[in-house]
């Protein structure tokens, strides 16, 4: 089986804790390579029609049921070479999911039940199996076990699912045992490519969930390595020294952009999940977690610090962040214009997060056609947003605070574009939500792409004065 390396990193909060009283869930999808060009799609409900769905990477088929929601999805343009990998998005429904984190359970386990990599479930097909038949968050987690169990998994992967009340976080560790977690509403959670959940009550169903049997399989084998507790992450989990310099240090570091005022080791193995913060979070706090890269400390590969404290951690934000996405549902608004994507396609240091309404069925052209290389008249969104990234790291001293300005200023546009425009949808019906919001989307959409191109104008201009091949001749010669 071909796999995606999904290094990921993920920031779920509850709506107790953000400032609007909205949820909010967010990752960074990941790949192996710089170049893995996708694209933004709404696949359109269906009606009395069971179907199946193939997967690219293994001989994965999974049975659909007859009727289906429509639902967003990012899939990769060579969906038959690199898999379809739809990632995140929203159904008609305003229940939200983001797949995966990949997560790697340890030898112990494994042995005990392995990974059904010949047939089972991966994430090349996780989203289109899920997200068009689910209701609400909790029915995402109990739907995906029961596939789970009926399939097996091909690999570990941290799930996410959303709606107006709930954000659970699932992990599945091996073929068939998994453990769900709801983040508690005045609290959120950070987690990077290790197990993340920790102390599971399983006298608590509001807010665990969990596969058939797993405590039998746990006692059965003798895999717990605690005196006292069920710690999901100790059971499962990992804690080697490729967590401390790949993992370790990105929950770390989510952590203190959230919750400034705690001191924690990036070292740690034992760094929690689930905290609550010392503000009321908003969105471009996610985003900062998302876009960062050990700013303010020696490990930012472009700070300060020596060689070897540069390179020392990976970063939360990469040059291979193919998407990066908050889902997020406000509850101030309309329900039909409630549930927001916040998508970005270039680096997210670099580039701007655009929102996308769960009911805007129309995608503007430049985000549902991706080419599989640059075209110099960057018609597609995808390849606007990487080349203003690479732009600006090429000159960062110089271009830093062009791009921060223009990040803030697109920030300030967006958020009263979604204030203005949102409420507008009371008592439209559903037809005409979709037509409103789809035509607004791709005038926002043209704007966005307008400043994006200044910018990169204004930064080539610019950059012809910063090369070292110049000459200055004495003005007495």
């Amino acid at each position: 089986m071909k796999k995606k390396l999904s290094a990921c990193t993920t920031v779920l909060v509850g709506k107790d804790a953000t400032i609007d009283g909205s949820t909010m869930a967010a990752r960074n999808d990941d790949t192996v390579a710089p170049i893995n060009p996708v694209r933004l799609v709404v696949y359109p409900a269906y009606h009395n029609h069971p179907n199946q769905v193939k997967s690219y990477l293994n001989k994965c088929v999974v049975d659909r049921p007859a009727d289906g929601y429509s639902y967003q999805g990012n899939p990769n343009v060579d969906y038959k070479k690199e898999g379809i990998y739809d990632e995140s998005g929203f159904n008609s429904e305003n229940v939200g999911m983001s797949a995966t984190e990949s997560v790697y359970a340890n030898e112990r386990v494994l042995a005990c039940d392995p990974l059904n990599t010949e047939s089972g479930i991966n994430e090349d097909l996780i989203v289109a199996i899920t997200l068009p038949f689910i209701n609400s968050a909790k029915e995402g987690v109990s739907y995906l076990g029961e596939l789970v169990k009926k399939y097996g998994s091909a690999e570990g992967n941290g799930v996410i699912f959303s709606d107006k009340n709930d954000v659970w976080y699932m992990e599945i560790v091996t073929g068939h045992h998994w453990v769900a977690q709801r983040i508690p509403d005045d609290a959120y959670a950070v987690t990077g490519n290790r197990i993340a959940i920790q102390d599971v009550d399983f006298d608590d169903p509001a807010n665990f969930m969990w596969s058939d049997g797993i405590q039998e399989f746990v006692a059965d084998n003798h895999l717990n390595p605690d005196k006292e507790g069920w710690n999901f992450r100790h059971i499962f989990g990992t804690a080697n020294v490729f967590d401390q310099h790949y993992n370790t240090p990105r929950q770390w570091y989510g952590h203190k952009v959230l919750n400034p005022d705690i001191e924690m080791d990036p070292l740690d193995y034992d760094l929690p999940f689930i905290m609550r913060s010392n503000r009321k979070l908003a969105l471009e706090d996610v985003e900062e977690v998302l876009s960062s890269h050990y700013q303010g400390t020696v490990y930012d590969p472009l700070g300060k610090g020596t060689d070897e404290e540069k390179h020392l951690f990976r970063p939360i934000s990469l040059n291979r962040t193919q998407n990066s996405h908050v889902l997020q549902v406000r509850n101030d608004l309309p329900e039909a214009s409630s549930a927001i994507m916040w998508l970005c396609l270039g680096v997210p240091t670099f580039t701007p997060y655009i929102p996308f309404f769960a009911q805007a069925s129309d995608i503007e052209a430049s985000y549902r056609e991706t080419p599989m290389e640059m075209n110099m008249d960057l018609k597609s969104a995808y390849w606007m947003y990487r080349s203003l990234s690479m732009l600006v790291e090429s000159y960062h001293s110089e271009f830093l605070q062009p791009d921060l300005d223009y990040l803030k200023a697109g920030r300030e546009y967006l958020y009263r574009w979604v204030n203005e425009i949102a409420p507008q949808v009371e008592g439209k019906s559903d037809s005409e939500v979709d037509a409103f919001l789809s035509a607004e989307s791709h005038k926002m959409i043209a704007e966005m792409t307008a400043r994006t191109k200044k910018l990169m104008a204004e930064l080539f201009m610019s950059g012809m004065g910063l090369s070292r091949l110049t000459f200055k001749m004495d003005k007495n010669l």
